[in-house]
């Protein structure tokens, strides 16, 4: 499964870790996505939604 938000379509950036000496290995920044139960179409569905959609209000959560 991607690990890409259903609204913005944030998904992760690659970049690189730095060491002490300054030696460049290859990373991933993983966006903070939660798995919430949301009203798609009228019928609840589980997607995975990152915490600042969750907190502007852009994805409707089924109660």
């Amino acid at each position: 499964m991607a690990k890409v938000c259903i609204s913005c379509n944030k998904g992760p950036a690659f970049g690189q870790s730095r060491s002490h000496s300054m030696r460049a290995t290859k990373r991933r920044f993983d966006p903070n996505l939660q798995k919430v139960r949301l009203l798609i179409n009228g019928s609840p569905q589980r997607q995975y939604v990152c915490t600042r959609c969750l907190k502007a209000g852009k994805v409707q959560k089924a109660v």
